[in-house]
């Protein structure tokens, strides 16, 4: 592989990048041939000091992914980071892909949980409001029925705790949609090494 196809093949791996982006790397590397080549070196030894272009463009994109995914925080963006990352290799889907996963399967869970606090809130408040009208065709627990003030305060007390808990989830998520960006940063600088 000479200066050319070395160039021409990571400015081929380098498409998802924004174009003024891309051409600075490219200008980047043209010095690096440039100076190598003043200091005697021959082309293919410069190539061999450089590294792959298919790794140079995975570090590439995998950093301006993190970068996307820190300035324009989604879903989206975040899952197109951590799978750029792994791109770059075999540590990364042990050390990245799994806590992710965890991560992802955790807010699953506690939104989840959030919800049904705030649904069993809502229907005891429902359950007991649609009894005191439809007592001969509805059956509930004598336990809810015989104190129906205090089973109303549960049900709005249930519906305020799901509803605080939801609420609390969504900061949750954001810290960690912030902390995964972190964690996708210093993993990209380990890489880099």
């Amino acid at each position: 592989m000479n200066k050319d196809e070395f160039l021409k093949e990571l400015d081929i791996l380098l498409n998802n990048l924004p174009s003024d982006e891309k051409r600075e790397i490219l200008f980047d590397y043209e010095e690096h041939f440039s100076i190598g080549l003043k200091e005697g070196k021959t082309e293919e030894e410069i190539i061999e000091n450089l590294g792959s272009p298919k790794f140079i463009a995975k570090q590439y994109n995998a950093n301006y992914m993190v970068n996307q995914a820190e300035s324009n925080p989604s879903a989206s963006n975040i899952f197109r980071a951590v799978f750029a990352i792994i791109v770059l290799g075999f540590f990364n889907l042990v050390f990245v892909l799994g806590p992710f996963i965890g991560i992802i399967g955790l807010l699953i869970g506690l939104f989840g949980a959030s919800i049904g606090i705030t649904i069993a809130g809502i229907s005891l408040f429902g359950g007991i409001a649609t009894f005191s009208v439809f007592d001969p065709y509805i059956s509930l627990p004598i336990a809810l029925t015989s104190n129906a003030g205090g089973t109303i305060f549960l049900g709005i007390g249930l519906t305020s705790l799901g509803l605080i808990f939801f609420i609390g989830n969504c900061y949750l998520a954001k810290w960690l949609y912030i902390l995964t960006i972190k964690y996708l940063k210093f993993n990209l600088k380990i890489i880099g090494r």
